[in-house]
């Protein structure tokens, strides 16, 4: 299960949907994951739209945050990087 969350601003559905669509992508590669948290915020930077996404991989926690200038761009960074993650963690799991 998907969870998001934005903070200091309310977030449209279509940004939501963005969000459920590409992080949704994250799961189809280990069926073992517990839920995925996503966490929108803001930031005062010039890169000011920030994405954490924090899932249970069995044994541990995995954590990625990246920032951008969109909300969009952010989130298609870190959904890859946790792919990249979940897919090393399997390896180093399963070896």
């Amino acid at each position: 299960m998907i969870n998001v969350q934005s903070l200091k601003f309310d977030a449209d559905q279509k940004l939501l949907e963005f969000v459920e669509k590409k992080v949704g992508k994250v799961e189809k590669f280990f069926d073992n994951l517990g839920d995925i948290d996503v966490t929108l915020s803001l930031t005062p930077d010039a890169d000011n739209k920030h994405v954490k996404i924090q899932t249970r991989f069995p044994g541990e926690d995995l954590v990625i945050e990246r920032s951008s200038r969109t909300f969009e761009e952010a989130v298609t960074e870190a959904a890859d990087a946790m792919k990249e993650r979940i897919v090393r963690a399997k390896e180093k799991k399963f070896r």
